[in-house]
């Protein structure tokens, strides 16, 4: 039989002052802190902001999924 795999799903926010792969760096590796097995992550939503009329972050909003062990 094949090997099936259950899922929990996570919705987490990454920001930074640097970039959007930056601020997903950071979110993925926090999450990775506090859970084993993450496995793939989608981003919902991009924003930042603006100070003085320039970027002053970027804040990235992730679906993270990750394996629930047996």
């Amino acid at each position: 039989m094949t090997e099936a795999h259950v899922y929990s799903v996570a919705e987490i926010v990454g920001s930074s002052e640097r970039s959007i792969e930056d601020a997903i760096a950071v979110a993925i590796t926090r999450m990775t802190e506090l859970k084993r097995n993450v496995r793939w992550f989608e981003v919902l939503q991009t924003r930042g902001h603006v100070e003085n009329g320039r970027i002053a972050h970027y804040q990235i909003v992730l679906k993270v999924g990750f394996t629930l062990e047996q």
